[in-house]
């Protein structure tokens, strides 16, 4: 063989002896053929015998590489040191026992022959010296060579001699002992059972030393506790390596104490000891979350009874039950009384189920908990969580296989790839291994340095970013694995001193063809070789060469040409991915290239892994107040499953957290770290190398809370349900149909959460595979199975869920037809169950049929029967159908007999089919059995009480109205206490009313119910009432009112109320007190409560409450003054204060006011107190001075001033002024414009009132309509109506007044005129309406007397003397302003008639603006010497005298200058 070996290879004797000088390789020859002794001959029985052979033998001992690793001393007979194990010193003490006595006549017979052997042995010892020295000396030139290779001048510790096993007698002392090299010097530390042993702990025990690279362990004066195995550990930063050593330290035989126990048992007492330890473990920990990079402590209290000084249990971590060793990431500490484990730096590695195991001699005891590692923060927002579990699977000298897992947090987006990172171990730098992210997780890194170790990361990258790096792989050397055995070595067995050796190679053979070639691993990079090394034994060096083929071609091409490897294992890489090969292997060796292997089956380059599928049928169940037990189905057909990540979320809020970060090979899993209370879903996912599967479907929600267990025997019998039975079909269709089945007989112990169910088709009789009917648990007893396919045969099974699981399948059902139903009845009711069973009664419930037929179901019948009877026994519980889907069977049981039942539904076409019959019922009242009882308590509430002596830790109640759960508590509030449970009405009423009962799940059939009719709720209504205790009843509400001096009182009254009642003031939900501002009475006899303010301020604006308490019983009364309320309250009160100092001195009691009298005179009053001699009482109107009233002889009495005949010339302000020296008070009076309206409708009002009925008479003019009154006034408004509409005047119909008479004058009347008249006084308000009928008889007689009266008509007007303005008025007057202004009209009647001029209505004086005057009785005129804008206006004369009154208007207008030049006067036509 040719070309460069590497360093670790060269000073191997296997490889290549030709570095060996011609004496050294003569002497070795000569050991070698001279002695076949090997380690593992020294154990055989023959090789025992004291009869030595002739030939010279090796004892070397040689692992199976021929590395020497000790000595092995043979047994001799005649050597009691050596076969004992003793001392010279020990040697002599013993010859005085007995048992040396006869040892020594044992071996007296052998004497010579064990003389010669002392001879064979001092030779053998003298050769293995010279191996000894050459192989030394082969080592450091080996360490030369090596220290001349750059690249090695670093590597990981290799032991050139490893310790070995020792059987020693008790009371020996041993030295365990090797020979460790590496660079830079490996820090060596000694295990006992895995714990270092600490020299400084047990003095003069142990003694460690450690010269030129030799490392022992010396342990003086072994006692028993002694036997057990040791190990050596060798680190530096390239690594690390162990290797093993048993000690057995045996006793004599007669002298042990034959009293003590036999040897240690798992359980039980110590043996050695007869001392029985008790463990407790206490302080513990609990299930722990932390988050990557954090640390983390776990520890329990350990107590070990009795307690024995320096006594040290096996105290051992375990991680999913596997055992933890001390590392960088975790160290145990055990104090002597407490066990600590501690993570440095957590991962998502240290994820799982963590086990404290303490081991005393009579056993052990264990404690658990889970530890939840989540992800650290991202370094980019949404980036995925770190992949991990980095591994090296294979490792070559040329490429290393890295696997991982993937992240169980994907950041939202799908994880696009992976990048591999690696470092060579002694650097820091990190190298990108792909350029592109590789979905699968693994990959095979090439480009390595052989005889260089390395350490991987991973990183996930997805659409938002790059994940943070994975916890990094262990190191890995790129070497090829058998090197790597050979430097790794052999470690024997902790029972036992066990070397191997191997047989010397035979040389000058060809080996033959390697076994069993297969691919082990095919991806679309590489593809992993796999085979046997040929059946011959003893071969010389074989290595092997590797072939490929293109399927369908016949040309192999070597693949590795250069060098042959010498692993069974080989990966290839470079392949064409879609294309099929062959592979085959051939053995090699210095005397040449064996035969082929068989070649493979053509293998397609690509990934065969799929990736799984989604996981199916979730079922939550409650665990405890923070946790919840998540099972699901595995996911079918998946390979090389690496384990499932479940999700949970908050039932309406879509976020999803993981709730493991490492994946779980179980399909079960508890979820920690829940809000108790809050209702989840989960899903579940599957992962293996491939990658993540889809999301199962969500599972049903589940609250939080802790489960109810069910104790029997101290055991929780929680199992999986039994299997359904009873499957029927309710409805066909063309392509589905929905089944129906019964409950378990048993549940598990636990609340049945749903069903799943399967179906398969039936060809031919035949029954094909079973197919997934939903994959969400569903919680009703019945199911529609769609994408079924019409007129084929189906079969059906049901499996039932708790929180066990989910349980075997029932039996397939019978073979139903998938066809449609055409039938016009229904189908069969479904659901049958029974309640409330007693000896008279029991109840029945049923759910209606699925398929409805042609009309819809309007009714059901039961039938009964004995269990045992016949077909023919079925009998009507019913005559007429009902209604309802339950009823009360009363008449047709008997007590202790059995029955079945059966419901039939009816539509209009008939009744149809039956349902599936019930279970046998016995008809007996259960020992034990309660009633539902009605109960109303001193608050009056209307409760429901129920109570069962049956119940089990998972029972629970549940209440319905008319047979449906209720779920609405705006109706009934249920509570559960113990056996008992209340459900109370919140308000009863007439919506209640209906039948209430109550179930007791797990038990056996606890139920009652209770009917509430009307009748029985208005009866409870009263009995509420009477037990109420009653709010303190009030007579009044919380009032406000204004006292004496503007002081504000608040007040009201309660009805009675105890000597014990108190009461609260509160202002705006601030309490108030007894203080300045507030004065508080409570007088209890009378129940008067009231708080006095002095005033009211801005800042009391606000609520006022009194809160009244007595007792149980309380009530109380507000007042809100805000806004306008308090402000007219605060003005009202000021009011009140100043009218109280107003009153100190004269003051009106009453103000000025007027009185109308009868004779319609206006009296203007007040009634004034507090007066004395010196006031003084001024009347003002207009503030000019009317009236003074001097010494007024009364203190308290009414000033009063007359107006009689009252006109517009009475309008004005009155004002009264009291005054003395005391103060002065004002009252006034305004009668102007709406006042003095206010007046006068009074006065017309009276005037109405005094007005006579209306009466007819006859002129010689016509027929005169009239009324009399006790006062007429000029301002009175009248209106005459004809025939209720009012009459336009003209000169034929006329009104006017006459003194105090009104009249209505018709000349020369028709029969047109004839009708009803009336005239109507306007007061302001409804007036008053005066009628006459002038028709008839009545129009008849005025008519005639006006014919006879009408022929003396002008000789009466001649003589007439009435007033009346001749004429000289013009109708419109326009003059400039400034201008005078003189009109003159001639007026006539007799007597002379009085003369008023008005101006717009209102009558006017003669002053210097304006003249009138009279001259000689015939000529009125009336002057404006300068008139002005304010002139303009409506004028009028009226003149009157006793015989009747006349009036003449005109207009004046006056503009400016600007506007006209000229005066214009209009004069009448």
């Amino acid at each position: 063989m040719s070309g460069s070996v590497p360093f670790y290879q060269k000073h191997h004797r296997h490889y290549d002896r030709s570095y060996r000088s011609k004496e050294t390789e003569s002497r070795l020859s000569h050991y070698q053929t001279g002695s076949r002794y090997t380690a593992a001959g020294t154990t055989s029985a023959s090789r025992l015998s004291p009869v030595p052979t002739r030939v010279k033998p090796t004892y070397l001992a040689v692992d199976k590489e021929n590395q020497i690793i000790g000595y092995v001393v043979p047994i001799f007979r005649g050597s009691q040191e050596f076969a004992a194990g003793f001392s010279d010193t020990e040697e002599r003490r013993v010859r005085d026992t007995a048992g040396y006595m006869a040892r020594r006549d044992l071996f007296t017979s052998g004497l010579e022959m064990e003389r010669s052997e002392q001879i064979s042995r001092r030779e053998a010892m003298r050769g293995s010296a010279e191996r000894i020295s050459l192989n030394k000396r082969i080592h450091e030139h080996g360490e030369h060579f090596k220290r001349m290779n750059e690249d090695s001048l670093m590597h990981a510790p290799d032991f050139v001699i490893k310790p070995r096993s020792h059987t020693v007698w008790e009371k020996q002392s041993v030295r365990l002992h090797c020979t460790v090299s590496g660079w830079p010097d490996p820090r060596v530390v000694w295990y006992k059972n895995n714990v270092a042993i600490d020299p400084l702990s047990n003095a003069g025990k142990y003694k460690i030393e450690s010269r030129y690279s030799v490392h022992s362990l010396e342990i003086n004066k072994c006692d028993f506790d002694d036997t057990a195995q040791y190990r050596v550990s060798a680190m530096n930063s390239k690594g690390e390596q162990s290797v093993f050593a048993s000690v057995v330290v045996k006793r004599f035989k007669g002298e042990v104490d034959e009293s003590l126990p036999s040897p240690r048992r798992k359980y039980g007492p110590v043996s050695e000891y007869g001392i029985n330890f008790q463990t407790h473990i206490v302080d513990t920990f609990g299930v722990s979350f932390g988050r990557e990079g954090e640390t983390m402590s776990l520890g329990c209290t350990v107590i070990i009874y009795p307690a024995l000084h320096r006594y040290q249990p096996e105290v051992q971590w375990y991680r999913d039950d596997v055992l933890l060793c001390p590392s960088k990431w975790n160290h145990m500490c055990w104090s002597g009384d407490r066990a600590t484990l501690t993570f440095t730096h957590l991962n998502k590695e240290d994820e799982g189920l963590y086990t404290l195991r303490v081991t005393t001699k009579s056993g052990y005891e264990t404690y658990s908990a889970y530890v939840f590692v989540r992800d650290a923060e991202a370094e980019v927002e949404r980036a995925p969580g770190a992949p991990l579990d980095v591994r090296c699977l294979d490792a070559n000298k040329d490429y290393i296989i890295v696997s991982w897992k993937q992240p169980a947090v994907d950041g939202g987006d799908s994880i696009s790839g992976y990048f591999v990172d690696r470092c060579e171990v002694g650097t820091t730098h990190w190298i990108q291994c792909n350029e592109t992210p590789v979905k699968f997780a693994r990959f095979p890194v090439t480009g390595l340095v052989e005889g260089r170790s390395y350490m991987f990361r991973v990183r996930a990258v997805n659409a938002n970013g790059m994940s943070r790096a994975s916890r990094a792989s262990e190191p890995v050397a790129a070497m090829d694995p058998a090197d790597r055995a050979r430097k790794r070595g052999t470690s024997a067995p902790w029972t036992g001193q066990i070397i191997v050796t191997e047989e010397e190679p035979a040389e000058g053979i060809v080996p033959g063809r390697p076994l069993e070639l297969q691919v082990t691993e095919a991806t679309k990079n590489y593809v992993v070789l796999s085979w046997n090394p040929p059946g011959e034994k003893g071969l010389e060096g074989v290595m092997y060469y590797v072939e490929k083929c293109v399927s369908g071609t016949d040309s192999w091409q070597r693949v590795n040409t250069e060098i042959p490897v010498r692993s069974p294992r080989f990966a290839l890489f470079d392949l064409a991915e879609g294309k099929s090969y062959s592979f085959r292997v051939r053995c090699c060796n210095s005397a040449g290239v064996g035969e082929p292997s068989d070649p493979t089956e053509a293998t397609t380059v690509g990934d065969k892994l799929d990736i799984p599928s989604a996981p199916s049928k979730v079922v939550p169940t409650r665990n405890t107040d923070t946790s919840v037990v998540v099972s699901w189905e595995a996911s079918r057909e998946a390979k090389e499953m690496v384990g499932y990540y479940i999700e949970g979320s908050v039932v309406g809020s879509g976020a999803w957290e993981p709730c493991n970060n490492k994946p779980v090979n179980a399909t079960r899993f508890i979820c920690h770290g829940l809000t108790t209370g809050e209702k989840y879903v989960f899903r579940v996912r599957a992962v293996n190398a491939a990658g993540l599967s889809q999301f199962s479907p969500e599972s049903e929600p589940v609250e939080v809370k802790a489960a109810i267990v069910f104790f029997h025997g101290g055991f929780v019998l929680h199992t999986s349900p039994a299997p359904p039975f009873g499957i029927s079909v309710l409805e066909c269709v063309r392509d589905s149909m929905v089944l129906a089945w019964k409950q378990p007989s048993f549940i598990g112990g636990a609340d049945i959460t749903g069903y799943f169910l399967d179906y398969r088709e039936v060809v031919d009789g035949v029954p094909e595979k079973w197919h997934e009917a939903n994959t969400r648990a569903v919680s009703e007893r019945a199911y529609r199975v769609s994408d079924l396919r019409e007129n084929k045969k189906y079969q059906f099974q049901v499996r039932a869920a708790n929180m066990a699981g989910v349980g075997i399948p029932s039996q397939p059902s019978d073979t139903f037809l998938c066809e449609e139903w055409t039938i016009a009845v229904p189908g069969p009711p479904h659901d049958l169950q029974v309640r409330e069973v007693r000896s008279d009664s029991l109840v029945l419930l049923w759910k209606p049929p699925v398929y409805q037929g042609r009309d819809p179901v309007n009714g059901f019948y039961v039938d009964i029967k004995e269990a045992g009877a016949p077909q023919e026994a079925w009998r009507g519980v019913n005559t007429k159908a009902t209604e309802s889907a339950f009823i009360k069977v009363i008449t047709d049981v008997k007590e202790g007999e059995s029955y079945v039942f059966r419901v039939r539904a009816q539509n209009y076409a008939g009744v149809g089919q039956v349902s599936a019959v019930t279970e046998p019922v016995v008809a007996l009242t259960k020992p034990g059995t309660k009633e539902i009882v009605v109960d109303v308590d001193d608050n009056g509430v209307v409760s429901l009480n129920f109570e069962c002596g049956d119940m089990t830790a998972d029972s629970k109640f549940v209440w319905s109205k008319n047979y449906e759960e209720i779920t609405d508590p705006s109706r009934l509030t249920m509570e559960t206490k113990g056996n008992k449970s209340k459900a109370a009405f919140n308000t009863p009423a007439e919506e209640d009313v209906g039948i209430y009962s109550c179930l007791v799940t797990h038990t056996d059939g606890a139920s009652s119910s209770y009917s509430l009719s009307e009748e029985e709720l208005k009866r409870l209504l009263v009995i509420s009432h009477d037990h109420k205790f009653p709010v303190i009843p009030l007579k009044s509400d919380l009032a406000v009112e204004l006292l004496e001096k503007g002081k504000v009182r608040f007040w009201l009254q309660a009805d009675k109320m105890t000597a014990n009642g108190k009461v609260d003031y509160i202002f705006n939900d601030n309490a108030v007190s007894q203080g300045d501002k507030y004065k508080m009475n409570f007088d209890k006899n009378t129940g008067v409560i009231e708080m006095i303010m002095d005033c009211l301020t801005p800042a009391d604006e606000g609520t006022f409450t009194f809160q009244l308490q007595d007792g149980k019983a309380t009530n109380q009364s507000s007042l809100v003054l805000i806004g306008d309320v308090f402000k007219a309250l605060q003005k009202e009160s000021e009011f009140q204060m100043k009218e109280w100092v107003r009153k100190q001195g004269p003051h009106f009691i009453e103000y000025l006011s007027y009185e109308v009298t009868q004779e319609c005179c206006v009296i203007l009053k007040c009634k004034v107190g507090n007066m004395k001699k010196e006031t003084s009482a001024l009347w003002y109107k207009d503030g000019h001075q009317i009236k003074a009233d001097d010494s007024l002889g009364f203190t308290e009495g009414v000033l009063k001033l007359e107006i009689a005949q009252i006109s517009k010339k009475d309008s004005g302000v009155y004002e009264v002024v009291l005054k003395d020296d005391r103060g002065k008070d004002t009252s006034t009076l305004n009668l102007t414009d709406q006042g003095f309206k206010d007046l006068m409708n009074e006065v017309f009002s009276f005037i109405a009132n005094s007005s006579t009925p209306l009466k007819i008479t006859s002129t010689d003019e016509g027929v005169r309509l009239y009324t009399f009154v006790n006062f007429y006034n000029d301002l009175l408004q009248v209106t005459w109506h004809y025939k209720d509409s009012a009459i336009a005047f003209s000169d034929r119909v006329k009104s006017g007044v006459v003194g105090e008479q009104l009249w209505l004058q018709i000349t020369e009347p028709t029969e047109k005129d004839t009708g009803k008249y009336a005239i109507e006084f306007h007061d302001g308000k409804a007036g008053l309406r005066r009628t006459v009928e002038l028709s008839g008889q009545a129009f008849d007689d005025a008519f005639a007397e006006f014919k006879r009266l009408h022929s003396h008509s002008e000789l009466t007007l001649f003589l007439s003397g009435r007033a009346r303005v001749a004429g000289g008025l013009p109708d419109v007057v326009t003059i400039q302003e400034g201008k005078a202004l003189n009109l003159t009209c001639n007026i006539s009647g007799d007597p002379l008639p009085e003369v008023t001029w008005l101006k717009n209505d209102r009558e006017i004086t003669s002053d210097d603006h304006c003249i009138l005057s009279i001259a000689s009785g015939k000529f009125a005129s009336f002057t404006i010497t300068a008139v002005n804008t304010m002139d303009s206006g409506k004028y009028s004369i009226l003149v009157k005298n006793k015989y009747g009154t006349e009036s003449g208007d005109f207009t004046v207008s006056v503009f400016m200058p600007e506007e006209a030049g000229a005066t214009v006067i209009k004069t009448r036509n």
